[in-house]
């Protein structure tokens, strides 16, 4: 909170909200995500023109006409080992965003970097509209259906009750499906190395 951080001496923000120290040396501590994690990227966002805040600029169609990126990746190695290295390195970067944002809008309003950027292609207003009205025509009906479905066929019901059951085992077992994913996709990235030492 911005009590905790004047409290500590610690720069207190404008431009972003508080960093999440505990929550971001909590997920690094943790071994089993330690294994599977080869950098931390720091994404900095800023829109140069209008900026949405409710879901009610979005119905009305105001999408940011520009959307500017600054991304950094930190690899896992440089980072500090000590939790209390950890946090300091992690405030270090949000005053680093602190001041990108504060000379992005007062300024220019342009990131001032080095690397390589890749502008995505430009979308017509009229693709913006069509797509938007599809997804909330979609998003309206599905969770009706939804219900009508698990309501009349049986078969539904037990589908969704065995998806759930797999869901919450998978969770209490393994730590969510996002560690199996990483873990298959190590295995089987391996799998050519190996191949290849058995033939030499």
């Amino acid at each position: 909170s911005s009590e905790f951080l004047s409290k500590n001496g610690l720069q207190l923000y404008e431009t972003v909200l508080n960093p999440p120290i505990m929550a971001f040396t909590f997920l690094l501590s943790r071994k089993n995500l330690g294994k599977n994690l080869d950098a931390v990227h720091d994404i900095t966002v800023a829109y140069p023109h209008n900026i949405p805040q409710t879901e009610r600029h979005l119905l009305l169609g105001d999408f940011p006409k520009e959307i500017h990126f600054h991304v950094h990746r930190y690899p896992v190695a440089s980072l500090p080992a000590s939790k209390e290295d950890l946090q300091l390195w992690c405030h270090k970067r949000w005053e680093e965003k602190e001041a990108r944002l504060r000379s992005f809008y007062r300024g220019e309003k342009n990131f001032a970097f080095t690397g390589q950027t890749v502008i995505p292609p430009c979308k017509s207003e009229l693709r913006v509209l069509v797509v938007k009205w599809l997804s909330i025509l979609y998003w309206t009906l599905f969770s009706p259906a939804m219900c009508l479905l698990i309501y009349f066929y049986s078969l539904a019901r037990w589908y969704f009750i065995i998806i759930i059951v797999i869901l919450v085992l998978q969770e209490r077992l393994f730590g969510g499906l996002e560690l199996i994913e990483l873990a298959c996709y190590r295995f089987l990235h391996k799998q050519p190395h190996l191949n290849a030492k058995k033939n030499e």
